[in-house]
């Protein structure tokens, strides 16, 4: 039991985002670059920086070729605030607009108007 106390500590604290007390915006790395985009409608890209910013998005291509083709996207953003809470948007936009879900880490609260500026 206590092993697996210690391993899901170890788990939350390799988990953590990044510690912002010797940020520098002078110094962020890029941590990951993934793109997958010829430009003929699928797509994926995604990248991660060392200040905890980072995004990812996928599109798929819908009803090629005919009047009603259209782009689905998945994706989600992230980034590390100065309250040094962890926030995270998913999303999918596509035949029924943009439709955002706000997470966030403990201690934070996204302000009432960055909530209502994503929500339209």
């Amino acid at each position: 039991m206590k092993l697996i106390v210690a391993l899901c500590l170890v788990a939350v604290a390799v988990a953590a985002p990044p510690s912002r007390a010797n940020y520098s915006p002078d110094n962020v790395q890029i941590v990951k670059y993934d793109n997958d985009n010829l430009g003929l409608g699928d797509y994926r890209f995604a990248f991660e920086l060392t200040d905890g910013t980072g995004a990812e998005q996928q599109a798929e291509l819908r009803n090629p070729g005919k009047e009603d083709e259209s782009i689905a996207v998945k994706g989600s953003f992230t980034w590390v605030g100065p309250d040094g809470v962890f926030y995270r948007v998913n999303y999918v936009a596509d035949d029924n607009g943009y439709q955002p879900e706000i997470e966030q880490g403990p201690g934070g609260a996204v302000p009432p108007a960055v909530v209502a500026s994503l929500l339209g």
